[in-house]
């Protein structure tokens, strides 16, 4: 297993040891001494900074795999739905809104699986980058702000609406990129807009 791949599998580890520390009632609200949240936050931040250092390393060292491609999404949606779960039992979000969320990464996963299979790949969209930095940012504003900071909870739950509204339009935007893939019938075809591309050469 190449370096970015180990990095992406590290992030998995990171998401019982993160939930753990959110669930479990501290004395004090202390871990070894720091306020959870901060603790927390801290786990977090780092696990997904992880999400663009294995990037990174996969580009920069020329080891870009398939099994990378798989794992990286996965260890995404895992350390999010995780989080996410836990601060709806925290009460930090609603939960119809992490229903639809998960959902939507489900649902995605799904295709992305159905297209590999068929020989296509389907890298991350522009729209799906803005949904992954806005979880980000509204998940570290809600940890932080947890019973400490209430405007930090404010600012979190604001961020989520942009959450929930670039999730859904990605995933349409995922759905169309599957469609004109599979018109082109190139299993070459490495991106949306490349087979966009292929498909109006063809009608032409």
């Amino acid at each position: 297993m190449n370096l970015p791949n180990t990095i992406t599998v590290a992030r998995i580890f990171l998401v019982p040891l993160l939930v753990s520390v959110l669930l479990t009632k501290f004395e004090g609200r202390l871990v070894i001494g720091l306020p959870v949240e901060l603790v927390a936050g801290a786990i977090f931040g780092i696990a997904s900074l992880t999400d663009w250092l294995d990037g990174y390393l996969a580009r920069r060292r020329k080891q870009v795999t398939t099994l990378g491609q798989i794992l990286d999404p996965l260890a995404d949606k895992l350390l999010i739905s995780a989080t996410l779960i836990s601060l709806v039992q925290l009460d930090l979000v609603q939960s119809w809104m992490v229903a639809v969320i998960i959902s939507r990464e489900i649902a995605v996963t799904g295709l992305r699986n159905l297209a590999y299979s068929r020989g296509l790949t389907m890298p991350a969209s522009g729209l799906g980058k803005i949904k992954m930095a806005s979880q980000v940012t509204a998940i570290l504003l809600l940890i932080l702000g947890w019973e400490r900071v209430p405007l930090l909870v404010l600012l979190g739950q604001g961020v989520m609406w942009v959450v929930l509204v670039t999730s859904l339009v990605s995933a349409f935007d995922y759905y169309q990129g599957f469609q004109r893939a599979m018109v082109t019938r190139d299993p070459k075809v490495a991106d949306f807009e490349t087979a966009k591309s292929a498909r109006e050469k063809k009608i032409s």
